[in-house]
């Protein structure tokens, strides 16, 4: 096959990747309402269950985006996908809330380690001019399957109850899981082998993997059992359950970060080239975090893209529910309302905001950067005034304009990452990227959406979403002004590391 065929098929076979990770996250949102009813949950503990997969995809970006710079960036990204296509079969056999957000967190983590290196990898096979294109074709993957998501999601609960929606959706990553372990990475082409294989390769086994990062996880299993214990006990409208969550969770990443530097130390007396890697590691996550301090466009990009995570992601989140009970509409309709919508709107978007990008970057440097800004000038206000009408008639062609405008974002924000970062650590910094605006974003979004509207009624709570969507984007935009410089110092990086 011809490079350019492959780069293709490559590119093709990990927006699909990127595509399922949308699927399994954005599933649970189609099934708020049933998931309230049978388990007698709050809207406060369905935003948390939001969250569950938002704070462990975080926690777990960085250091599985620092794995895949330094080993087998195919087997972390395999691995991921069985991990999060077991966890959303386990999602079906939830009792509780308890056990319901312990499978969640299992996606999140799984979502994490496909997520960086799949993003790495595209743009390793499309440099320059043709990146946000790419980009823009493997960020569709994202806007339409996450209301792919929601419509087979919530088709199927219509049919069969959303137990059997969350068994059904579990079982395509296993197949797709062999597809990516054949993919020739363009950078570090490994020989072909079995997952297995694979996670020896990077130094893990399942068992292991479990045991290197069991004080972050028992962390957040501890949380979420201290936040519904708490939520039970004070109600929905106590923020303790909240606090209580995001303690654990810090307190377990501090002990996780405690054990791997133990570990390291004791290791440093006698040490092959396998135990350097926590030692690379380190130096690749100083750098790279040295790198977006250093580095303007990319703290514009960071705390904008907190923003935008905070907005969209949270409008995806509660989008479905708000439509069931503001326009009257069962599950079923909402979705499919939404979902055909969502399909069209979001691939023409998201393709859309890529070419154009790219097209305008020949005569103006930061077009990307201003695409991403138009993005939430023109799209942020349309959704404001969705939000108000009581109309199918009138929402479903506003929706259609306001998803469009409100995609075209996702390639040219992620390519200006890469614009300005070296190629060596790409991984890591899109871990770093994922870490902070999902952090800062759509894990305060979710539960705060769901508690105020506990308190004040989904229908005033909701509007905060689109407001922070458009400061996100009026920030990144502070990113033009240093774009050009920061390209260059990029460039400079990669010929003096080359020489």
């Amino acid at each position: 096959m011809k490079p350019s065929r492959y780069a293709g098929y490559a590119l093709g076979l990990l927006t699909v990747v990127n595509l399922l990770n949308y699927v399994e996250r954005n599933a649970i949102f189609a099934l708020f309402e049933p998931l309230k009813r049978d388990l007698a949950l709050t809207d406060g503990q369905l935003g948390w269950l939001g969250t569950a997969y938002v704070l462990t995809f975080s926690l777990a970006s960085l250091p599985l985006g620092v794995l895949g710079d330094l080993r087998s960036r195919r087997a972390v990204i395999a691995g991921g996908i069985v991990v999060w296509s077991i966890g959303t079969v386990l999602s079906g056999l939830a009792f509780g809330f308890g056990t319901l957000f312990v499978a969640r967190a299992l996606v999140g983590f799984g979502g994490a380690a496909a997520a960086a290196g799949a993003t790495s990898m595209v743009a390793d096979y499309f440099a320059g001019a043709k990146r946000a294109l790419a980009m823009g074709i493997f960020m569709a993957g994202l806007a339409v399957g996450g209301v792919l998501g929601i419509l087979i999601a919530g088709q199927l609960e219509a049919l069969y109850g959303w137990r059997v929606a969350f068994l059904v959706l579990g079982i395509p990553g296993f197949g797709l899981a062999g597809l990516v372990l054949r993919l020739v990475d363009p950078t570090r082409p490994l020989p072909i082998g079995t997952l297995r294989k694979e996670l020896e390769a990077i130094g893990l086994g399942v068992g292991s993997m479990l045991r290197a990062c069991a004080p972050m996880l028992l962390g957040l299993v501890a949380g979420g059992l201290a936040a519904w214990t708490l939520d039970r006990r004070f109600g929905a409208s106590s923020r303790l359950d909240a606090a209580a969550l995001l303690a654990m969770a810090g307190l377990g990443l501090a002990w996780n970060i405690r054990v791997w530097v133990k570990r390291n130390r004791l290791a440093a007396a006698d040490r092959d080239a396998g135990d350097l890697v926590i030692d690379a590691a380190v130096g690749d996550l100083k750098r790279a975090w040295s790198v977006v301090l250093g580095t303007p466009t990319l703290l514009f990009v960071f705390v904008g893209g907190a923003l935008i995570s905070f907005g969209m992601n949270g409008i995806v989140a509660w989008t479905p529910t708000f439509i069931t009970r503001a326009l009257g509409l069962s599950t079923a309709q909402a979705t499919r309302m939404l979902g055909l919508a969502g399909l069209v709107a979001g691939t023409a978007g998201t393709l859309t905001g890529g070419w154009l990008a790219d097209a305008l970057k020949k005569r103006w440097p930061n077009a990307r950067v201003l695409v991403t800004t138009a993005s939430f000038v023109l799209g942020a206000p349309l959704a404001a005034l969705l939000l108000s009408l009581r109309n199918p008639a009138l929402f479903v062609p506003l929706f259609y304009a306001a998803f469009f405008l409100l995609t075209m974002y996702n390639g040219p924000l992620t390519a200006t990452i890469f614009d300005v970062v070296p190629a060596r650590i790409g991984t890591t910094v899109v871990g770093a990227y994922l870490l902070f605006i999902h952090i800062a974003g759509d894990s305060i979004a979710f539960p705060l959406v769901g508690m105020l509207s506990d308190r004040f009624g989904l229908d005033r709570a909701i509007y905060l979403l689109p407001a922070a969507a458009l400061i996100g984007g009026l920030i990144v935009l502070g990113a033009a002004r240093f774009l050009r410089a920061d390209i260059s110092r990029a460039e400079r990086a990669l010929a003096g590391a080359e020489s």
